[in-house]
């Protein structure tokens, strides 16, 4: 068992999780780019210190044991920890330092993506030293990653709320009802009616559409949770569909979309900024400072003067 943690011991605590994320350790050889032995070796002598088996490797595949589960949670944990510390040793002075993580769902609008970036340029001019990092997830996932304190915003489309949570609309994006080349309303698109539109089989998204209640159609034969799942659906031929403007238009330029009525067939949504609500209003209870400053960041570039104070 560990009685004081060396350098030594954090390598190997690097090559365990190195392995843990390639699925094994032969997958893991090309990630640490040492041969399947050596890395055998140093996964042997970590458990040696610690006095317990983490995995089970052979024949069977890789699994983690019990412990080796809880192990990585304290292994991840303890690295964060020592990156945070790296940064805020090697920048002493600076007014924010740490890190911020962003959550975004796919295939944002180019315009709001052009906002978003305008929101970091800002905030690289401040006093700051602070590690960005932005990963890609379905709403929900990032709404129980933000209570959960993994990521600090998401970016997004949200149909529900959740109390604990604050939305701030940024940018809102308009779906239009889309046919693929194939399907028989393609050569009257453009002037098709709801009614047209009543035998036909439909592709919907998994998730509740409050914007879209009005526009639900009867015959939903498929569903997706996310916009490309959908278009597949609609380029097939066989399924009507509504697709955001914007990511349908390459499609609609190639021709192998239409959109069959763009007056009458479309509805908006609201993508908002999302993070962990104070307490009480006025305290900074569960933002950081460098939240806050990101916050005013997006606001500003989002040309929203309310909540545009730092």
């Amino acid at each position: 068992m560990f009685t004081h943690l060396s350098d030594l011991d954090l390598r190997l605590i690097r090559v365990f999780l190195a392995i843990v994320d390639a699925g094994g350790v032969s997958s893991a050889q090309a990630t640490l780019n040492v041969g399947q032995s050596t890395i055998s070796t140093q996964l042997a002598t970590l458990e040696t210190r610690l006095g317990y088996r983490l995995c089970e490797r052979g024949r069977g595949g890789f699994a983690l044991t019990s412990r080796g589960e809880q192990f990585v949670d304290a292994c991840r944990t303890l690295l964060n920890a020592v990156d945070t510390f790296d940064s805020t040793a090697r920048n002493v002075g600076k007014k924010l330092v740490g890190t911020l993580t962003l959550g975004m769902i796919g295939n944002t609008p180019v315009s709001a993506n052009a906002r978003i970036s305008e929101a970091i340029a800002r905030f690289r001019q401040r006093d700051e030293s602070v590690r960005f990092s932005v990963l890609v997830r379905s709403p929900g996932e990032l709404e129980e990653m933000l209570l959960a304190g993994r990521i600090q915003m998401a970016i997004g489309y949200f149909w529900h709320r959740v109390p604990s949570l604050d939305y701030t609309e940024i940018f809102a994006e308009d779906q239009l009802a889309y046919c693929g080349q194939a399907h028989p309303l393609f050569e009257r698109a453009g002037r098709v009616t709801v009614a047209q539109t009543a035998d036909h089989d439909w592709a919907w998204r998994s998730y509740p559409l409050p914007e879209a209640a009005a526009l639900t159609p009867h015959s939903i034969t498929a569903v997706a949770d996310n916009m490309e799942a959908v278009a597949m659906l609609v380029l097939s031929g066989r399924h009507l569909g509504y697709l955001p403007e914007h990511f349908a238009a390459p499609y609609v330029e190639h021709g192998s979309l239409a959109a069959l009525n763009p007056k009458t067939m479309r509805y908006r949504v609201a993508f908002q900024m999302v993070t962990r609500a104070d307490r009480a209003r006025g305290v900074r209870g569960t933002k950081s400072d460098i939240v806050y400053a990101f916050i005013a960041d997006m606001a500003a570039a989002h040309r929203l003067p309310s909540i545009a104070a730092s």
